[in-house]
């Protein structure tokens, strides 16, 4: 006896297996932006580089193996008219599984320490932040 197959839940809150690049991509088109239309759009001024309509509709439904070259990403930061930070940083989750973190105001020191604290195990960072507190303490004793 066999049962029957049951539709997936369709008000789940799991994540998407979507890329991050390919996720921005289909929700612009979800937001009624044609493939057509972001093809169109999909010009990097300075290389001339054009998107065509069958790129864009394989990076959302079955990437290619390596990411968009750079005038790739700025010709769809054209198109979806999101920052070509934004887009490089959704290439670099999707393909090499690398999450940026900005860190835009601060200076060189704080960003390489925060670097480091987030490349830290669990227990490493809380040793870190215990330290750092009982800094803090002890200033605003001696103060």
């Amino acid at each position: 006896m066999t049962a029957p197959a049951t539709a997936p839940d369709s008000g789940t809150d799991e994540p998407s297996p979507r890329g991050a690049l390919s996720q921005l991509i289909q929700d612009a088109n979800d937001r009624g932006l044609s493939y057509a239309k972001m093809s169109e759009q999909a010009v990097d001024r300075e290389s001339g580089v054009k998107l065509s309509k069958p790129y864009l509709q394989r990076l959302v439904a079955n990437p290619p193996a390596s990411p968009p070259s750079v005038e790739q990403i700025k010709a769809l930061a054209a198109a979806l008219r999101i920052s070509e930070r934004r887009l490089k940083a959704a290439a670099a989750k999707q393909w090499l599984e690398y999450e940026a973190i900005e860190l835009a105001g601060y200076n060189d020191d704080v960003r390489i320490i925060i670097a480091s604290l987030g490349a830290m195990s669990e227990s490493d960072a809380r040793r870190w932040r215990a330290m750092i507190e009982a800094d803090e303490k002890a200033r605003r004793e001696d103060d």
